[in-house]
C-alpha cells in the first residue's frame, strides 16, 4: 500500500522540508511510496537539500536506512556536510517553502497543478502548497 511522504512545511531542527525528503527515502526502501514520486527521488528539492547541507544524496540515503530520528540524521548531515546557523535556515527556509513562487520552478508548478486539473486553484502558488493539496493535507 503506497503512502505519501510528510509535508514539506513539517521541519527538523528548524529545517523545512528536510523531513520530507527522509519521509520519500523511508518509504521508498519499504515499497510504500507512490511509483509517481520514484523518477525524482534525489532531484529537484532532494537535490537542492542535499546540495544545500553538502551531502551526497546517495550517502544520504544509506545513513537514513541504517535507522535513526530526523533530527539524528540532521546531525549526521551537519558532520558529514557542514553545520547550518541561523542564518542559513532562513536563507533555505525561505528558498525552499516558495519554490515555485515566481522563480526557475513556477513553469513546473504551472504543468504539475494542470496535470493534477489544479490549474484554476490561484491559492497553490508554491511547490509545498502543490504537495500539500495533491496529497490530501490541504482542500
Amino acid at each position: 500500500m503506497s503512502q505519501k511522504p510528510v509535508s514539506a512545511y513539517a521541519k527538523a531542527g528548524g529545517m523545512a522540508y528536510f523531513p520530507r525528503m527522509l519521509s520519500k527515502i523511508r518509504l521508498h526502501a519499504v515499497g510504500e511510496l507512490p511509483l509517481d514520486y520514484h523518477a525524482n527521488l534525489g532531484k529537484g528539492a532532494d537535490g537542492f537539500c542535499a546540495s544545500f547541507l553538502r551531502v551526497q544524496y546517495d550517502a544520504l540515503t544509506q545513513h537514513v536506512l541504517s535507522g535513526g530520528t530526523d533530527d539524528e540524521i540532521l546531525e549526521w548531515c551537519f558532520a558529514t556536510g557542514r553545520r547550518l546557523n541561523e542564518d542559513d535556515l532562513i536563507v533555505w527556509n525561505g528558498f525552499i517553502l516558495k519554490l515555485g513562487w515566481n522563480d526557475p520552478a513556477s513553469r513546473r508548478l504551472q504543468k504539475v497543478k494542470a496535470d493534477a486539473g489544479l490549474a484554476h486553484r490561484d491559492d497553490i502558488q508554491t511547490m509545498p502548497d502543490f504537495f500539500d493539496v495533491d496529497e490530501g493535507r490541504k482542500p
